[in-house]
């Protein structure tokens, strides 16, 4: 039997993107200057306007509007915006909990971290290639001025016996200038975006393609919609192929498991396949706030383990540390790499540490 499944991505553009940007960014600068920050300051958008608020435990001395000017001019956006500031320091109770002698978790929580061998990515594909069109867009207005920033992308992948056999739809919507026409964006976007991303063999003649299927795009970003942090929880981590936990990541120092435990499930899951004991693996944590090791590890293979399942379970256990400071220290997270994950995906960019595969591990 064919089934269809669908994931969306969208440009760095988008409102709740640009958010993102703005809120990882502040995190870079404050990590750059003071890797024990404990930062959680997110923001707003809506037409020329930014709220930046939330909490900060940082010795680094931050310019909150010129960090979020700066994003803006880098996505595209020069309008003149005004930035209002509210940021307090962080909790004693919660700075407390969190930095004893060894780190704990800054929160409650569940985290779920998912690998599939169905793309070299360790992804699943609909949401690999739905990022890949946005991305691809999003290159596109430097070389096409009337291409504005904001965007999204939709793909759909036809599955059988869950191998994926071909893009069943594609849509892609494009930000514009109002004297661009219809048919030239359509031409565009299918010659150098869609025929440049979409490998062939997933190209059939039951694919669908809708370009900007709504009409004209040309009011876009905070000036057609409201952005803030967090909203692109699914576009960030597996396409709604996988479960995903109760938080989002942009903001979030390392300290926060909604992140780091998140990026370090995905780092085991992908060694579980990457070893070969299963075609898909999900990992679910959870931890609560001032303890340092999770209060449970769950390993799911959803009946594609290569062996049985109590190795692949000793293999997690043997080979990989959940205790906080230990996630932490494996993959290096004190550094300032966050501002990239906010666009286009926080798994399957092998930039990012909890993408490597480790070496030399025992099965």
């Amino acid at each position: 039997m064919i089934t269809y499944f669908t994931s969306e991505s969208v440009t760095d553009g988008h409102p709740d993107k640009i958010c993102d940007q703005i809120a990882d960014t502040i995190l870079d600068a404050a990590l750059r200057d003071d890797p024990n920050s404990h930062m959680a300051v997110e923001a707003t958008i809506k037409d020329n306007f930014i709220l930046i608020y939330g909490e900060a435990n940082t010795q680094a001395q931050l310019d909150y509007e010129a960090l979020a000017k700066g994003v803006m001019k880098k996505i595209g956006y020069n309008e003149d915006y005004e930035v209002l500031v509210k940021v307090s320091l962080q909790s004693q109770e919660i700075n407390h909990a969190v930095s004893h002698s060894k780190t704990a978790a800054g929160d409650q929580g569940i985290m779920f971290g998912y690998a599939t061998d169905e793309t070299p990515y360790y992804m699943p594909l609909p949401i690999v290639l739905a990022h890949k069109l946005s991305k691809k867009l999003s290159d596109l207005k430097h070389e096409y001025s009337f291409l504005k920033p904001d965007g999204k992308s939709q793909v759909t992948v036809a599955y059988e016996d869950d191998k994926p056999l071909y893009v069943s739809t594609i849509i892609l919507s494009a930000q514009h200038d109002s004297d661009v026409t219809q048919e030239i964006l359509r031409e565009l976007l299918i010659d150098k975006v869609i025929n440049q991303v979409i490998p062939e063999k997933y190209l059939s003649d039951e694919t669908t393609i809708h370009i900007n299927p709504s009409g004209s795009f040309v009011i876009g970003g905070p000036f057609g919609d409201s952005g803030t942090t967090g909203r692109k929880i699914v576009v960030d981590t597996y396409g709604g192929m996988a479960r995903i936990g109760g938080g989002c990541f942009s903001s979030k120092d390392p300290s926060k498991v909604d992140r780091s435990a998140a990026y370090y499930a995905r780092y085991v899951a992908k060694n579980v396949v990457a070893y070969g004991l299963a075609s898909r693996c999900e990992i679910q944590l959870s931890y609560a706030i001032g303890l340092e090791k999770p209060l449970s590890i769950f390993v799911e293979t959803f009946g594609t383990e290569k062996k049985d399942i109590k190795d692949v379970v000793r293999f997690v256990k043997n080979n990989f540390d959940f205790k906080v400071s230990s996630m932490i220290e494996e993959l290096d997270l004190k550094r300032p790499i966050y501002a990239e994950t906010a666009a286009f995906g926080h798994f399957g960019r092998s930039q990012f540490p909890w993408e490597k595969i480790k070496e030399g591990l025992e099965i």
